[in-house]
C-alpha cells in the first residue's frame, strides 16, 4: 500500500515538475513583466466604425476574407459573396476593436517559436478605411489551456489573450455567415403572403397596423401576423451538415407534402419561402440561398394556418384605452356612459359607480367572437357604439339573436362574428350592474357657542 502511494506521489511531482519546466522554458524569467490584473494591457485600440476589411487565415489551411460593401453591411467576399451575419459581426468587431489581454509576458520576446507565434495557429488581419493595416498573430495555447499566447506583427511583446475573447474573434465562414432563410427588414415589410390550406392569405401594412386583403379585407390580429413574420425572420439553415445529408434534405423535400408557402416584401424586393414535410419532417427551399433544409416543426405549424387564424376576433379596437363614451342599446334599454377625466357619467350627467362602470367597459373591451360566420344576421336587437382616440373612432356593433347563439357586424364591414350567449349575458348584465355614485354628505356646519 504504501508503495503504491509512493508511485502515485511520484508520477504527480514528476508532472508538476514537468509543467513547471515547460512554463518556464515558455516563458523566460529574465524577460517576465507583472503588471496588476486591474489594469491589463491592450493589444488594439481602433476606432470599430474605421474597420474595412478582415482577413483570418489559420495553420490549418481555412482562410476567409470580410469586407465591408457600400452599403455599410459585411459579406464574406469570394467567386460568390456571401451575406454575414451583422450581428455576429459587430459583436467580433466590438472585442477586436479594443482587445485587451490577460497580461503581458514578456517585453521584447527573444524567440515567439516558444509561444507558437513563429507558425501562428490563427492571423488576423485588420485594415482600415486609411488602408492601415494590423496583424494579430494567436498562437498556443498556455499551459492551464485558459488563455492563448498573441502578439501582433512587428510588435516584439508577447501577450496572453482568454479564451472568451479568442473564440470571439478567431470566427469561421460558417460563423459569420448569414444563416437566415429569409433576409428581410421586418420594420420595412410591406407585403406577406402566405398560400396555405388550398388559401392565398395576403397581409397589408396600414402604418404600424397590419390588415388582411385577400381573400377579402378582414381586421387582422396584429399578434399573431407579426408571430408569422417572426417564425420566418428565425428561420434558418444547419451549415454544420455533410454533403450527404443535405442531398438526403433534399430528396425529402421534393417528396414530401407540400405544407405553405410564404412570401415577402420589403424596400429590397420580394422573398420566397416554401416548407414540405415529409413524415414527421419539414424542409424549406428559400429564393434568398441555395440549398434546402430541414427545419423546426414550429415553423412548420406556424404556416399551416387559414385566414381566420389571423382574424381579429375581437369586436372593439380599444386595446388597453378606455372610450370617452359608449351608447348600449339592448332592446327597449338604454344605456350611456361618459368619461370624464378618472371618473364616468351617465346621460344625465350623473357620476357612475366607478367599480360598476369599469366592470361593464371591460366587457365591451373583451367582445369576441367565438368564431367567423357567413350568414345569419338577423334584425338587431342589441346595438353598441364605442367612442375612442379623442372623438376620432367611432365603431358601432350590431347583435342579433341566431338560434342559440348570437352574430354580431361592425358597421361599414363585411365580416360576421358569432358569439356565444354567455357574452351577451355578462354584457347585459354589467350593464344594469351600475349604479349612481355615492355622493359623500358634506360635513355639517360646527354649532355656534
Amino acid at each position: 500500500m504504501k508503495m503504491n502511494s509512493l508511485m502515485v506521489a511520484a508520477i504527480v511531482l514528476a508532472a508538476l515538475s514537468g509543467v513547471l519546466y515547460w512554463s518556464n522554458h515558455r516563458k523566460p524569467a529574465e524577460n517576465a513583466v507583472k503588471v496588476s490584473a486591474d489594469t491589463p494591457p491592450q493589444i488594439l485600440t481602433l476606432a470599430q466604425s474605421d474597420i474595412t476589411k478582415i482577413d483570418i487565415k489559420k495553420k490549418s489551411g481555412d482562410a476567409l476574407e470580410l469586407v465591408k460593401d457600400g452599403a455599410g453591411k459585411w459579406q464574406l467576399a469570394g467567386a460568390k459573396p456571401l451575406r454575414a451575419d451583422q450581428n455576429e459581426v459587430s459583436s467580433m468587431l466590438s472585442t477586436l476593436s479594443s482587445l485587451t489581454s490577460e497580461r503581458l509576458i514578456e517585453e521584447k520576446a527573444g524567440n515567439l517559436a516558444d509561444y507558437g507565434l513563429a507558425e501562428p495557429a490563427a492571423e488576423l488581419t485588420v485594415t482600415e478605411k486609411n488602408n492601415k493595416t494590423q496583424k494579430l498573430l494567436i498562437g498556443d495555447d498556455t499551459p492551464l489551456k485558459n488563455a492563448a499566447y498573441v502578439a501582433l506583427a512587428g510588435d516584439p511583446r508577447v501577450f496572453t489573450l482568454a479564451n472568451f475573447n479568442k473564440t470571439t474573434i478567431e470566427k469561421s465562414a460558417n460563423d459569420l455567415r448569414d444563416k437566415r432563410l429569409l433576409i428581410f427588414e421586418q420594420d420595412k415589410l410591406s407585403r406577406v403572403e402566405l398560400t396555405a390550406k388550398k388559401q392565398e392569405i395576403e397581409f397589408g401594412r396600414n402604418k404600424e397596423q397590419w390588415q388582411i386583403v385577400k381573400p377579402k379585407p378582414f381586421r387582422a390580429d396584429d399578434s399573431k401576423v407579426e408571430d408569422l413574420i417572426r417564425k420566418l425572420g428565425d428561420a434558418k439553415m444547419d451549415l454544420n451538415v455533410s454533403d450527404d445529408d443535405q442531398k438526403k434534405a433534399a430528396a425529402a423535400f421534393n417528396s414530401g407534402t407540400a405544407v405553405a408557402t410564404a412570401r415577402v416584401t420589403d424596400s429590397s424586393g420580394t422573398e420566397e419561402l416554401q416548407v414540405r414535410k415529409n413524415k414527421d419532417d419539414y424542409y424549406a427551399k428559400s429564393s434568398a440561398v441555395e440549398g434546402i433544409y430541414k427545419v423546426g416543426s414550429d415553423l412548420g405549424a406556424a404556416l399551416d394556418k387559414t385566414v381566420d387564424d389571423f382574424r381579429n376576433k375581437k369586436l372593439f379596437d380599444l386595446g388597453f384605452t378606455d372610450p370617452e363614451k359608449i351608447e348600449f342599446h339592448d332592446g327597449t334599454k338604454a344605456y350611456f356612459l361618459s368619461k370624464g377625466g378618472s371618473d364616468w357619467f351617465s346621460g344625465d350627467g350623473k357620476k357612475v359607480e366607478a367599480m360598476g362602470a369599469e366592470s361593464f367597459v371591460e366587457k365591451v373591451r373583451d367582445l369576441a367572437a367565438s368564431k367567423f360566420v357567413d350568414s345569419g344576421l338577423g334584425p338587431a336587437t342589441v346595438e353598441l357604439t364605442a367612442t375612442s382616440n379623442g372623438g376620432k373612432t367611432i365603431e358601432k356593433v350590431s347583435i342579433a339573436k341566431e338560434g342559440d347563439h348570437y352574430v354580431a357586424k361592425r358597421d361599414a364591414e363585411p365580416a360576421l362574428y358569432q358569439l356565444d350567449p354567455v357574452v351577451v349575458t355578462a354584457l347585459e348584465k354589467a350593464a344594469e350592474d351600475m349604479k349612481p355614485a355615492i355622493e359623500a354628505k358634506p360635513e355639517p356646519a360646527p354649532k355656534k357657542k
